[in-house]
């Protein structure tokens, strides 16, 4: 991401046994890099567009493999993705920025459930617990006015729930 949050400004890199490659170029604001509980897909968001991205990966060292296509449009639903994490059954939990909610989408696309915090920026989901059913989700208070913060004393909070789904460990990174 730019800066300023230019048009384009951003891109996706990936750093993987001392090489760094760029991968998507020409992202305003990218968010929601997570993967499939078997590898096989990465997900990216450009939030400025309200889309979300799957890509095939490769099955030797995870490099893409073909064009990525639109997981989600939530344009059409006024709908900004985030951050985001993927579960043990492969359903996607998705921030939704300024909606007061994180949303999971089945692997499919289809939505499944939201959960909802007592604020509007909701940024970052993850799992975590012993078992990995709770959800920690983070919030922000960038660019709330003084009476939307008023009205949200919660935001710039971590909030933690218990939700039905389990987390899936984390993919491990080789440097």
């Amino acid at each position: 991401m730019g800066r300023y949050g230019q048009h384009g400004a951003g891109s996706i890199y990936r750093y993987y046994t001392g090489e760094l490659r760029q991968l998507v170029p020409g992202v305003t604001c990218p968010n929601a890099i997570c993967f499939s509980p078997d590898g096989a897909f990465a997900y990216y968001a450009d939030t400025s567009l309200s889309r979300i991205w799957r890509q095939r990966l490769g099955d030797t060292h995870g490099w893409p493999a073909g064009a990525p296509v639109v997981f989600l449009d939530l344009s059409s639903h006024g709908l900004n993705p985030d951050g985001a994490v993927v579960d043990a059954g492969g359903n996607m939990w998705v921030a939704q920025w300024g909606a007061y909610r994180v949303a999971a989408y089945a692997p499919d696309g289809r939505f499944l459930t939201a959960v909802t915090f007592p604020a509007a920026l909701i940024s970052c989901p993850a799992f975590g617990g012993s078992d990995l059913a709770t959800l920690f989700t983070t919030s922000a208070t960038q660019d709330l006015s003084p009476m939307a913060r008023a009205a949200q004393p919660q935001a710039g909070k971590t909030f933690v729930t218990r939700v039905s789904a389990r987390g899936q460990p984390e993919h491990r990174v080789r440097l």
